[in-house]
Protein backbone atom coordinates (compact mmCIF):
# COMPACT_ATOMS: atom_id res chain seq x y z
CA UNK A 1 0.00 0.00 0.00
CA UNK A 2 0.99 3.90 -1.06
CA UNK A 3 1.76 5.54 2.37
CA UNK A 4 -0.86 9.01 2.15
CA UNK A 5 1.16 11.86 0.80
CA UNK A 6 2.03 14.53 3.43
CA UNK A 7 1.10 18.07 3.49
CA UNK A 8 4.30 19.61 1.31
CA UNK A 9 3.34 16.80 -1.39
CA UNK A 10 -0.11 17.55 -1.37
CA UNK A 11 1.10 21.55 -1.62
CA UNK A 12 2.92 20.75 -4.42
CA UNK A 13 0.82 18.60 -6.55
CA UNK A 14 -2.21 21.12 -5.65
CA UNK A 15 0.56 23.26 -7.54
CA UNK A 16 1.37 21.44 -10.34
CA UNK A 17 -2.23 20.76 -11.03
CA UNK A 18 -3.27 24.07 -11.92
CA UNK A 19 0.00 24.96 -13.80
CA UNK A 20 -0.28 26.75 -17.06
CA UNK A 21 2.78 25.20 -17.65
CA UNK A 22 5.86 22.90 -16.64
CA UNK A 23 7.43 24.37 -13.11
CA UNK A 24 10.56 24.08 -11.68
CA UNK A 25 12.14 23.51 -8.66
CA UNK A 26 12.32 27.18 -7.81
CA UNK A 27 8.96 28.03 -9.21
CA UNK A 28 7.86 25.13 -7.18
CA UNK A 29 9.37 26.68 -3.92
CA UNK A 30 8.41 30.06 -4.58
CA UNK A 31 4.93 28.66 -3.99
CA UNK A 32 5.10 26.54 -1.13
CA UNK A 33 8.54 28.06 0.64
CA UNK A 34 11.73 28.53 0.14
CA UNK A 35 13.49 25.78 2.05
CA UNK A 36 10.91 23.14 1.50
CA UNK A 37 12.17 19.57 0.61
CA UNK A 38 10.18 20.00 -2.95
CA UNK A 39 12.59 17.72 -4.54
CA UNK A 40 11.43 14.94 -1.76
CA UNK A 41 8.10 15.67 -2.44
CA UNK A 42 8.40 15.28 -6.00
CA UNK A 43 9.73 12.17 -5.85
CA UNK A 44 7.12 10.97 -3.57
CA UNK A 45 4.30 12.19 -5.60
CA UNK A 46 6.62 10.20 -8.61
CA UNK A 47 5.65 6.95 -6.61
CA UNK A 48 1.98 7.92 -5.94
CA UNK A 49 1.41 8.61 -9.76
CA UNK A 50 3.49 5.52 -11.34
CA UNK A 51 1.08 3.37 -13.43
CA UNK A 52 -1.95 5.52 -12.93
CA UNK A 53 -3.61 7.40 -15.74
CA UNK A 54 -1.73 10.45 -15.02
CA UNK A 55 2.14 10.83 -14.30
CA UNK A 56 4.70 12.98 -12.72
CA UNK A 57 6.67 14.16 -15.50
CA UNK A 58 10.23 15.44 -15.87
CA UNK A 59 11.20 17.50 -19.00
CA UNK A 60 14.37 18.98 -18.48
CA UNK A 61 14.41 20.74 -15.10
CA UNK A 62 10.88 21.69 -14.96
CA UNK A 63 7.72 19.04 -13.70
CA UNK A 64 3.90 18.58 -14.68
CA UNK A 65 1.37 16.15 -14.75
CA UNK A 66 0.78 14.63 -18.04
CA UNK A 67 -1.42 11.75 -19.46
CA UNK A 68 -0.54 8.63 -19.26
CA UNK A 69 1.29 7.69 -22.57
CA UNK A 70 0.27 4.32 -23.02
CA UNK A 71 -3.81 6.45 -22.43
CA UNK A 72 -3.29 9.16 -24.82
CA UNK A 73 -5.04 7.43 -27.76
CA UNK A 74 -8.36 7.83 -25.32
CA UNK A 75 -8.23 11.94 -25.57
CA UNK A 76 -7.59 12.12 -29.29
CA UNK A 77 -10.60 13.91 -30.96
CA UNK A 78 -11.75 15.40 -34.46
CA UNK A 79 -10.72 19.40 -33.64
CA UNK A 80 -13.16 21.62 -34.85
CA UNK A 81 -10.48 24.47 -36.39
CA UNK A 82 -11.41 27.38 -34.90
CA UNK A 83 -11.56 30.73 -37.38
CA UNK A 84 -10.93 34.01 -36.37
CA UNK A 85 -13.73 36.27 -36.87
CA UNK A 86 -12.80 39.04 -39.44
CA UNK A 87 -12.63 42.83 -38.43
CA UNK A 88 -16.08 43.19 -40.49
CA UNK A 89 -17.67 40.04 -38.39
CA UNK A 90 -16.93 41.38 -35.33
CA UNK A 91 -17.95 45.29 -36.09
CA UNK A 92 -21.47 43.68 -37.22
CA UNK A 93 -21.92 41.06 -34.05
CA UNK A 94 -21.29 44.07 -31.82
CA UNK A 95 -24.04 46.52 -33.39
CA UNK A 96 -26.01 42.82 -33.53
CA UNK A 97 -25.29 43.01 -29.55
CA UNK A 98 -26.10 46.95 -28.84
CA UNK A 99 -28.83 47.32 -31.33
CA UNK A 100 -31.08 43.95 -31.67
CA UNK A 101 -33.32 43.45 -33.18
CA UNK A 102 -31.55 44.86 -36.33
CA UNK A 103 -32.06 44.75 -40.27
CA UNK A 104 -29.35 44.04 -42.60
CA UNK A 105 -29.68 47.80 -43.83
CA UNK A 106 -29.95 49.10 -40.61
CA UNK A 107 -26.13 47.22 -39.62
CA UNK A 108 -24.96 48.73 -43.32
CA UNK A 109 -25.77 52.52 -42.22
CA UNK A 110 -24.20 52.00 -38.56
CA UNK A 111 -20.89 50.69 -40.48
CA UNK A 112 -21.26 52.86 -43.29
CA UNK A 113 -20.34 50.11 -45.80
CA UNK A 114 -21.79 46.89 -47.18
CA UNK A 115 -21.70 44.07 -45.41
CA UNK A 116 -20.49 40.97 -47.22
CA UNK A 117 -22.83 38.16 -48.09
CA UNK A 118 -21.20 35.27 -45.84
CA UNK A 119 -20.68 37.76 -42.40
CA UNK A 120 -23.99 36.85 -41.04
CA UNK A 121 -24.04 33.47 -42.02
CA UNK A 122 -20.65 32.85 -40.06
CA UNK A 123 -22.25 34.47 -37.12
CA UNK A 124 -24.83 32.36 -37.76
CA UNK A 125 -22.53 29.18 -38.06
CA UNK A 126 -21.06 29.77 -34.78
CA UNK A 127 -24.62 30.31 -32.64
CA UNK A 128 -24.29 33.76 -31.81
CA UNK A 129 -26.55 35.16 -34.04
CA UNK A 130 -30.49 34.13 -34.96
CA UNK A 131 -33.32 35.44 -37.03
CA UNK A 132 -35.46 37.14 -34.97
CA UNK A 133 -38.59 37.78 -36.94
CA UNK A 134 -39.33 40.10 -39.94
CA UNK A 135 -40.12 44.18 -39.62
CA UNK A 136 -43.76 45.51 -41.12
CA UNK A 137 -41.99 47.69 -43.12
CA UNK A 138 -42.43 47.25 -47.03
CA UNK A 139 -40.20 44.59 -48.06
CA UNK A 140 -40.62 43.08 -44.73
CA UNK A 141 -36.80 42.96 -43.67
CA UNK A 142 -35.37 40.01 -41.80
CA UNK A 143 -34.11 41.22 -38.10
CA UNK A 144 -31.36 39.66 -36.44
CA UNK A 145 -30.63 39.22 -32.62
CA UNK A 146 -28.01 37.49 -30.40
CA UNK A 147 -28.47 34.23 -28.86
CA UNK A 148 -27.82 32.42 -25.63
CA UNK A 149 -24.72 30.65 -26.92
CA UNK A 150 -23.34 34.29 -27.54
CA UNK A 151 -24.31 35.12 -23.79
CA UNK A 152 -22.95 31.91 -22.71
CA UNK A 153 -19.57 32.48 -24.93
CA UNK A 154 -18.48 35.76 -23.62
CA UNK A 155 -19.71 35.16 -20.21
CA UNK A 156 -22.63 37.61 -20.09
CA UNK A 157 -25.67 36.90 -18.07
CA UNK A 158 -27.79 39.13 -20.29
CA UNK A 159 -27.23 42.25 -22.68
CA UNK A 160 -27.23 44.39 -19.60
CA UNK A 161 -23.63 42.79 -19.22
CA UNK A 162 -22.68 44.31 -21.89
CA UNK A 163 -19.85 46.56 -21.41
CA UNK A 164 -21.11 50.84 -22.18
CA UNK A 165 -19.24 53.71 -23.42
CA UNK A 166 -17.64 54.42 -19.92
CA UNK A 167 -16.44 51.08 -19.60
CA UNK A 168 -14.98 50.98 -23.24
CA UNK A 169 -12.89 54.08 -22.61
CA UNK A 170 -11.70 52.99 -19.49
CA UNK A 171 -10.47 49.66 -21.45
CA UNK A 172 -8.88 51.74 -24.00
CA UNK A 173 -11.12 49.85 -26.83
CA UNK A 174 -12.11 53.32 -28.60
CA UNK A 175 -9.95 54.50 -31.11
CA UNK A 176 -7.90 57.34 -29.84
CA UNK A 177 -9.04 59.19 -33.07
CA UNK A 178 -12.55 59.26 -31.86
CA UNK A 179 -11.83 60.24 -28.53
CA UNK A 180 -10.01 63.51 -29.53
CA UNK A 181 -12.76 64.07 -31.91
CA UNK A 182 -15.86 63.99 -29.17
CA UNK A 183 -13.14 66.32 -27.16
CA UNK A 184 -13.25 68.55 -29.84
CA UNK A 185 -17.05 68.18 -29.86
CA UNK A 186 -17.45 68.89 -26.22
CA UNK A 187 -15.00 72.22 -26.26
CA UNK A 188 -16.72 73.61 -29.23
CA UNK A 189 -20.22 73.07 -27.24
CA UNK A 190 -18.87 75.09 -24.31
CA UNK A 191 -17.22 77.70 -26.27
CA UNK A 192 -20.92 78.26 -28.26
CA UNK A 193 -22.31 78.82 -25.10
Amino acid sequence: MIPAPDDLSRAVEAVLFAAEHPLSIEELRAHVGQDADVRGALTALEALYAGRGIELARRGDRWHFQTAADLAHLLRRDREESRKLSRAGIETLAIIAYHEPVTRAEIEAIRGVQISKGTIDVLMEAGWVRPAGRREVPGRPLTYATTAGFLSHFGLASRRDLPGIDDLKAAGLLDPVDLAFETMESETVTEDE
